[in-house]
């Protein structure tokens, strides 16, 4: 067990006895990535920080039962913000809050930045047209640097099914994603 597996242990053991310091600190070392996981999940930042924030809180409801092993305290936390992640998308009840936005002026470069938001646009929309397992791995594979043997312990299935799932996500994005890329590169010849 590595240094921070072991610090986090005792953290853990320590929050579970009602040591608040200690749920501090492991909130400092882990917040941020728990965050950065709904927020390539999710897509919205408060919906990103709601989904944090019951993490932590399962952290802390959790700490008497929990078992810290050998890769620490992050596969826990993965594997919480992630099926709270598939389940709030899932329930619905992604809360979509739009203000109108006053009217800037923009600079010359307008229509480049138009044109790579609407690409990322329509790379988010193929991502989220993915089921949800298959999202998930993705996002754990190619966004959070996971290997293929971490998704599926963060995830709780096989190696293979892992492959399995980023080969159809992969297949899915290509096919969905094929079209627009003609499209665009048709675009670019006009100017």
């Amino acid at each position: 067990m590595g240094a921070e597996a072991r610090e986090d242990a005792a953290l853990v053991a320590a929050a579970a006895h009602g040591d608040a310091a200690a749920f501090r600190t492991l909130v400092d070392r882990h917040l941020a990535g728990v965050l950065a996981v709904a927020r390539r999940m999710l897509r919205d930042d408060a919906e990103a920080e709601d989904v944090a924030q019951e993490t932590m809180l399962r952290l802390w409801r959790s700490a008497d039962g929990l078992e810290v092993g050998p890769p620490g305290l992050r596969p826990w936390l993965r594997r919480v913000v992630s099926n709270l992640c598939v389940d709030r998308m899932r329930s619905g009840k992604r809360l979509r809050v739009t203000d109108e936005v006053p009217e800037q002026i923009e600079p010359a470069t307008q229509h480049s930045q138009l044109e790579a938001q609407d690409t990322s646009e329509r790379v988010e929309a193929a991502l989220r047209a993915l089921p949800d397992r298959q999202r998930l791995a993705l996002t754990l594979f190619h966004y959070e640097g996971l290997s293929q043997i971490e998704v599926g312990k963060a995830m709780g299935i096989s190696d293979e099914a892992v492959e399995s799932l980023l080969a159809r996500a992969r297949r899915t994005l290509k096919a969905a994603l094929r079209d627009q890329l003609s499209e665009l590169l048709a675009d670019s010849h006009y100017e």
